[in-house]
C-alpha cells in the first residue's frame, strides 16, 4: 500500500505548536506512514487521510457571509488519486472533515449520498467515488488540530460503531507520538538555550555556525558574525552585587531578541560576552545592526525595576554600554580549509575587532579587517 506523506517544510510548520521548535530530527514521514498502514490493517479501507491544523492561524469565530479562518493540510493518504491532494488543504467547515474538526466529535457516515455534510470536492481531483466514511478527531492538549478518516470499507459490510472506536483510538495515538516528538524537541532546545538570557548557548552556536558556514560556501552566500562584550561590568557587580548583574545580563540579552533580524540567532557566548550569527548579511549590513545594537545598549535604562521588595531601583543608564566587532566570511577568511577551520578564524576574526574596540575607548564597533588564512590557526 503506498502512502503519500507531506514534504518536510509544510510538516514542520504544521506541527510547529506551542513552542519554538522544529521537528528536523524527528521521523515524521515514517510515524504517518506507520499510523495510516495499522489503521488501515484493523479498518481495512480503500482511502483514508491524516489531516493537521495550520498552528499559526488563530480560529476565530465563524460569521455569516465570512470565509473559514482555519485550514485543513492533507499531511499523509493512500488510495486512488491521493497523490494529487497530498499538501492541498480544505477550509475547516468543509465537509465531514470540516464537520468532525469544528464540533470535535467523531462521525459516521453510512450514506454519503445521502449526507448534507458531505463535500464532493476532493472526489473530483482524485478521480474517487466515496460512499463512506468513518472520522476521528485528533486532538491536543484539549484542542482539535486535525482528523483522521477512513473511505470505503472493503469487506462489504459498513463501517460499525466498533470500527470507530478503533479509529479514535489511532487518533489518540496519533496524538501521543505528536505530543512526544514536540517535547523529545523542547527537551533538546531548552539544552541549547541560556537559562538567564533566553538566549542560544555556546553548545548551540558552535553547532549553528558550522551549518551556517557550510552552507554559505557551498551556496556562495554571505554570512556575517557579531562579538559583543560589555562595558564595565564587573563594575555593576562590585557596586550593586550579583543579582544586579545577573538582571543586567537579562536585560541585555531581551535587547539582543528585540532586534534580532530574520534568520539570525543571538548567543550568550559566556559571562558577559555574546554573539549574534547573520546569515545573509554582508559586513556592512552587519556592521550597521551591530551599530545599531551598541546605541540601544547605550541609551538602555537598565535595572528600572526593583531587585527584591523594599529596595530602590538602580536605574543605570550610559554606564552599561558595549565594545563589537564584526566579521563576514568571504570579506575576512580567505578561502580553504576545512569547515570547522573556516569558522574558527570568522570566529576569530570577530573577536580580534571587538577587542580592538576596547582597546580603542570601549563603547564602540570595529568591522575585522583583511583576511586570514584558515589552515594557519584554530579557535581557542
Amino acid at each position: 500500500m503506498r502512502i503519500n506523506v507531506v514534504g518536510q517544510p509544510l510538516l514542520e510548520a504544521l506541527l510547529d505548536r506551542k513552542a519554538r521548535i522544529g521537528v528536523e530530527n524527528v521521523d515524521l514521514h515514517a510515524m504517518l506512514k506507520e499510523i495510516l498502514l495499522w489503521a488501515n490493517r484493523f479498518v481495512p479501507s480503500e482511502s483514508g487521510s491524516i489531516l493537521l491544523d495550520d498552528p499559526a492561524i488563530v480560529r476565530k469565530p465563524r460569521r455569516r457571509g465570512k470565509a473559514a479562518s482555519q485550514q485543513l493540510y492533507f499531511v499523509a493518504c493512500f488510495g486512488k488519486g491521493s497523490a494529487a491532494i497530498v499538501g492541498t488543504s480544505l477550509p475547516e467547515d468543509a465537509g465531514i472533515v470540516g464537520r468532525t474538526y469544528t464540533s470535535g466529535r467523531p462521525y459516521i457516515s453510512k450514506e454519503v449520498g445521502q449526507d448534507v455534510c458531505f463535500y464532493s470536492g476532493i472526489d473530483k481531483k482524485t478521480n474517487f467515488c466515496t460512499k463512506s466514511i468513518v472520522c476521528a478527531p485528533i486532538r491536543l492538549k484539549g484542542a482539535t488540530i486535525g482528523v483522521i478518516e477512513l473511505l470505503n470499507k472493503l469487506t462489504g459490510v459498513n463501517y460499525s460503531r466498533a470500527d470507530l472506536s478503533l479509529l479514535r483510538l489511532f487518533a489518540e495515538y496519533t496524538s501521543t507520538l505528536i505530543q512526544n516528538s514536540l517535547d523529545a524537541k523542547a527537551f533538546e532546545e531548552l539544552s541549547n538555550v541560556d537559562n538567564l538570557t533566553g538566549l542560544y548557548n555556546d553548545r548551540f552556536f558552535y553547532d549553528c555556525l558550522f551549518k551556517e558556514v557550510a552552507a554559505a560556501v557551498r551556496g556562495g552566500g554571505q554570512l556575517s558574525l557579531v562579538f559583543l562584550d560589555l562595558d564595565r561590568f564587573k563594575e555593576v557587580n562590585d557596586t550593586h552585587g550579583h543579582l544586579a548583574g545577573s538582571r543586567v545580563l537579562t536585560e541585555v540579552g531581551s535587547i539582543i531578541k528585540a532586534g534580532l533580524p530574520k534568520r539570525a540567532n543571538g548567543v550568550r557566548y559566556g559571562g558577559d560576552e555574546f554573539v549574534v550569527v547573520l546569515p545573509g548579511h554582508s559586513i556592512t549590513d552587519a556592521a550597521g545592526y551591530a551599530e545599531a545594537l551598541r546605541k540601544a545598549i547605550e541609551e538602555f535604562v537598565f535595572l528600572r525595576h526593583r531587585l527584591y521588595p523594599g529596595a530602590r531601583p538602580v536605574m543605570l543608564k550610559g554606564h552599561i554600554t558595549s565594545s563589537l566587532g564584526v566579521s563576514e566570511l568571504r570579506e575576512n577568511v580567505k578561502a580553504g580549509g576545512s569547515t570547522v577551520e573556516l569558522r574558527d578564524a570568522l570566529i576569530r576574526q570577530a573577536d580580534t575587532a571587538m577587542y580592538a574596540s576596547k582597546q580603542s575607548g570601549r563603547n564602540m564597533m570595529t568591522p575585522a579587517k583583511g583576511r586570514v588564512d584558515p589552515t594557519l590557526h584554530k579557535a581557542g
